[in-house]
């Protein structure tokens, strides 16, 4: 089990049948460099480890989680394409569910994972976002995929928390990332990207407003979190931007049918 010190849960005002966590790198057996509660199999860390650690956090869940293959897209796994397609893990960036127990995850190293839930706690969702997702639309994807799973559902009506991600002093890009975004206004693009001093065409990246303004344009109003960096707090997260080879944290939530 997961303990409360090696664990975060979103600062949002939350359903009490809605459960949320992010884990850490701490708590785990996998050795150096991911130590050590590294939860992805495809980070190059040994896959017995792995799956001691991934035993770690089922208890702490009661279920599975839904793991996903997360290739830096939009698409959304539904229960009914879970259903059609059997077995995971399910190539997709994001996922929503209203089954209850059904763990939803998303792993990252620095991309950010945002969490989902609707004001009733009946649909909940967990999306994967780099900038290229991000940029492709699957924090959109998401909202429009949980409004789907229940009847008068609106955006106004779903919290979102950002989780640990790269913070936006340490994100470094390109004039191609800046280009993804070019649809944002300019106000927001030249908020959203710093040029760095001294290096033409590399700017640092803000991740989470990026996030935030994408949610509020959907009517997403209630958005929390953006409180951390994954590259600057090496005790806490995994960083691929930092370290290269490393582990992968999961951000991961569920409905509780006994609330």
């Amino acid at each position: 089990m997961i303990s409360a010190n090696k664990r975060i849960e979103p600062n949002w005002v939350a359903p009490p049948s809605i459960k949320a966590f992010c884990s850490t790198r701490a708590g785990g057996v996998s050795k150096s460099p991911f130590d050590s509660l590294n939860l992805g199999l495809n980070a190059g860390d040994d896959p017995h480890a792995v799956l001691q650690n991934r035993d770690i956090l089922r208890a702490s869940i009661p279920a599975d989680p839904v793991w996903l293959k997360q290739i830096h897209g939009s698409t959304v796994s539904t229960p009914v394409s879970r259903q059609a397609l059997g077995m995971g893990p399910f190539e997709a960036d994001a996922s929503v569910s209203n089954i209850p127990n059904e763990v939803l995850a998303v792993l990252t190293a620095d991309c950010m994972p945002v969490l989902f839930t609707s004001n009733s706690g009946n649909v909940i969702g967990a999306a994967h976002a780099g900038w290229r997702g991000l940029s492709a639309g699957v924090l959109e994807n998401t909202v429009q995929a949980m409004c789907a799973l229940s009847a008068g559902l609106s955006p106004q009506d779903i919290s979102a928390w950002m989780g640990p991600a790269i913070g936006p002093a340490a994100f470094e890009v390109g004039e191609d990332v800046l280009q993804a975004f070019v649809g944002h206004s300019q106000s927001l693009r030249s908020k959203a990207f710093t040029p760095i001093i001294g290096r033409s065409g590399k700017y640092w990246a803000n991740l989470y407003l990026l996030a935030r303004d994408r949610l509020s344009s959907l009517g997403v109003t209630q958005i929390t979190g953006g409180d951390f960096c994954t590259f600057t707090d090496q005790e806490k997260f995994f960083s691929y931007r930092r370290d290269k080879e490393t582990g992968r944290f999961a951000s991961l939530i569920w409905i509780t049918p006994d609330v």
